[in-house]
């Protein structure tokens, strides 16, 4: 929860928080050894949903947002989840591995309850899933910037502007790049022709070499460099 407010107090736009699962196929080491670490640890959906009821306490404004596998939120119940996530606040939801043409029910049950189904897209997507993605699309569409797992790379993958370009004549919502993301350069230049960049492992990274003790301050600079904030 700390974590969480001193990122946002440091420039972070939106929070996703990431659904612990045992077989994490989008993710690459940093998010795999996450997942483990918070399933040890007795996290689950169920303290997913109630982190967001404490953040809604103090911050009504951030969105929030779940990314996680389909698997736990089928055993979960997707109408429970839905209905309990929006009274206490979440604002979207991203399944990577749930395929587009198994999407419709719970694309469905997320507007039944307000909430923004979020697709991802990648460099090997046609135009014809960028089509139909974007038609479901809630929020903003999330554009994978590789074909691989999610990891800091030391260097944005080429192409990345194309996808994007092409996504866009298929919709007006924001388009957000993601997977990779490492430095305060690649949100520089993911901001010449994206909406924003999303960082997960780099943050990860970070908070897990920072000294016992600063995990929130080592987190909340790391997002205030990649944000550009004044002081960082």
């Amino acid at each position: 929860i700390d974590i969480v407010k001193g990122i946002i107090t440091s420039g972070a736009d939106m929070i996703e928080l990431g659904i612990p699962f045992s077989d994490p196929l989008a993710d690459g080491p940093t998010i795999q050894m996450t997942n483990f670490e918070a399933l040890g640890n007795g996290a689950n959906l169920r303290s997913a949903i109630e982190l967001v009821r404490i953040i809604r306490k103090d911050d009504g404004e951030t969105p929030i947002i779940f990314m996680g596998y389909y698997n736990p939120f089928l055993n979960y119940g997707t109408g429970n989840l839905l209905k309990e996530a929006a009274l206490v606040g979440l604002d979207g939801l991203i399944v990577p591995d749930l395929p587009l043409e198994e999407s419709s029910r719970m694309v469905e049950e997320s507007k039944a309850n307000g909430i923004h189904f979020i697709p991802l897209l990648s460099p090997t997507s046609t135009d014809e899933r960028i089509s139909l993605a974007c038609s479901q699309a809630g929020g903003f569409v999330y554009c994978v910037s590789l074909t691989g797992v999610t990891g800091a790379r030391k260097k944005l993958s080429s192409g990345i502007e194309v996808l994007v370009d092409r996504i866009r004549k298929h919709t007006d919502l924001p388009i957000l790049v993601g997977f990779g993301i490492t430095s305060r350069a690649d949100v520089l230049e993911i901001g010449k022709f994206a909406d924003g960049a999303v960082v997960g492992s780099a943050l990860l990274d970070s908070i897990s070499t920072a000294k016992l003790g600063r995990e929130v301050e080592t987190a909340s600079r790391f997002i205030g460099q990649l944000a550009l904030k004044e002081g960082f």
